[in-house]
């Protein structure tokens, strides 16, 4: 049985929207403007505050993404409490089979 989750998008760019549209299918992604409850948060660590994002979804799983070379950015994540932290050359190659995973859909 396919699980469709809905999948929150913080501070993700236009251009990597339509990557993950394409890599998630069938799922539905929602931005903060929309007011659907998330299965998953993904959020892109450059451009928020991974402390505010587990502060506002703390029952969600969270995935963070950031460059390879953004340590600081990766430990921030880590110590808000991310459930997954990538580099963003690693969240589009495994990002179907987490957000299974998160969502409970065997696999």
């Amino acid at each position: 049985m396919l699980v469709v989750a809905t999948i929150l998008l913080c501070g993700v760019d236009l251009f990597f929207r339509g990557k993950l549209d394409a890599l998630l299918p069938g799922h539905h992604l929602i931005t903060t403007e929309n007011v659907d409850a998330p299965d998953v948060v993904i959020a892109d660590i450059a451009r928020i505050d991974p402390t505010e994002v587990a502060d506002a979804w703390p029952d969600v799983p969270i995935i963070g993404f950031t460059n390879h070379n953004d340590t600081g950015g990766l430990r921030a994540a880590n110590a808000a409490g991310f459930d997954q932290v990538l580099a963003k050359s690693a969240l589009l190659e495994r990002i179907g089979g987490i957000v299974d995973e998160l969502v409970g859909e065997p696999g």
